[in-house]
């Protein structure tokens, strides 16, 4: 059983000890310092004594700054590129730990982004713990920069930013445009192109920062590649299909962007496809009896073959952003339980194998360079930051997506990292 990371019963317990510790400390010195006569033995047994009280207080300054156990060895043995350097691009942001920070965090308020889900805004939903979002992410051998919203922008002034995938694709960039508008003085400027409102079908949305001429844009697609209609003379079983080798039909609307993200994976599941009486087709042939992962590992096949074939390389910066861990538990995995803190024990969920097909098929992108996002070990442990019951629908617990602010500011921090330190 997994137990939530608890640092208030260690604290009181050190604080004791260091009060303990300086009261002996003073004793010593009063006695052997304050006499006229500085004897070399009480001088030396007055050094000594200062010296264990320093311990004491470096032990103390470790105990109370809680982390969670880093995620080294998943990051290797992924073949993530690993570096002691303090440069950003030369170092491995994804292996690291959470440590907590009390002054940083949040980025912004979600209750006055206009384009944050209330949905996804748990405290304006009734959330009063947030201590969720004092966590910060810090890699082993590096330090993400601080988030500047105006250098962003005035480095992102005329660009378009593309986010591709499914809802939780669309939270990432919910994320974006709040962090964004903390930089803008009259949020009257940044608008949907479309005067659409935000909602969890609706195929693009686009939010256009006027002042920078900067575009962010969302489009729905959970599969990445087609779907189709049932075939003629199909099992009764089969109501539609998910074409393995097409594209999604609304690919052609991605191209022109300086920055593309890509995002699947929660919809790769029998509840979404074949419960619902979706399978996979190739050509004109139905697989009824293929395997997700097989399905999963061609549909991304094709995205490879289409990202070869239409990006221009000398524009576009493309990421793709792994599997996301959800903290669902229970039988069926029906039962959602929001810790308090982050895990310490992550039951296997820093390795996914969706991600693993991830990391495979952005090799096979050439000559189309893809930085992968991989954000499965880094998300394993935060069952604190999920929305729960803390949504516009409490009656329906949500142990997938992430309240905002929350986790997803910090897929953002580090792709922008990425950005500031791009060349194009």
């Amino acid at each position: 059983m997994a137990h939530s990371l608890s640092p208030s019963s260690s604290s009181d317990q050190v604080l004791a000890l260091c009060k303990r510790g300086f009261f002996w400390w003073k004793g010593i010195v009063k006695t052997h310092l304050g006499l006229k006569t500085f004897q070399s033995f009480n001088g030396v047994l007055a050094v000594g004594s200062s010296l264990s009280f320093l311990l004491v207080l470096a032990c103390a300054y470790s105990l109370l700054s809680p982390r969670v156990p880093q995620q080294a060895d998943v990051a290797t043995s992924y073949g993530l590129p690993i570096s002691n350097s303090s440069s950003v691009t030369d170092c491995n942001l994804f292996e690291g730990s959470w440590i907590q920070d009390q002054g940083y965090y949040p980025l912004y308020n979600s209750s006055i982004c206009p384009f944050a889900e209330r949905g996804f805004d748990c405290l304006a939903n009734g959330r009063r713990d947030q201590g969720y979002l004092k966590w910060r992410w810090k890699p082993k051998d590096c330090t993400i920069p601080i988030f500047n919203a105006r250098q962003v922008l005035e480095k992102m002034r005329g660009k378009r930013i593309v986010f591709v995938g499914d809802s939780l694709s669309r939270t990432q960039w919910e994320s974006l445009v709040c962090m964004l508008m903390t930089g803008v003085d009259d949020k009257r400027n940044v608008y949907e192109v479309n005067g659409n409102t935000i909602t969890k079908r609706i195929r693009f949305l686009g939010i256009r920062f006027s002042s920078y001429n900067l575009r962010v844009d969302f489009y729905r697609s959970v599969f990445l590649v087609q779907t189709g209609s049932m075939p003629k003379r199909a099992p009764k079983r089969v109501k539609s299909t998910l074409k393995l080798d097409k594209m999604d039909d609304i690919s052609n609307e991605w191209i022109d962007s300086d920055v593309l993200i890509f995002n699947s994976g929660h919809w790769w599941t029998p509840s979404k496809l074949f419960e619902m009486g979706c399978y996979f087709q190739i050509g004109g042939s139905l697989k009824l009896g293929m395997p997700i992962n097989t399905g999963f590992k061609m549909a991304l096949e094709t995205w490879a073959s289409w990202a070869a074939s239409n990006l221009n390389t000398k524009r576009t910066t493309v990421f793709f952003r792994t599997f996301e861990s959800s903290h669902w538990s229970g039988k069926n995995f029906a039962y959602c339980k929001v810790t308090q803190n982050p895990l310490i024990t992550t039951r296997g969920k820093e390795r996914n194998a969706l991600s693993d097909i991830i990391l495979k098929a952005v090799k096979k992108v050439a000559p189309v360079p893809v930085t992968v996002l991989h954000v499965t070990p880094m998300c394993a442990s935060r069952s604190d930051a999920h929305v729960g019951t803390w949504s516009d629908n409490p009656s329906v617990p949500d142990c997938s997506h992430w309240c905002l602010p929350g986790v997803p500011d910090t897929w953002n921090e580090i792709l922008l990292s990425y950005i500031l330190n791009n060349d194009h």
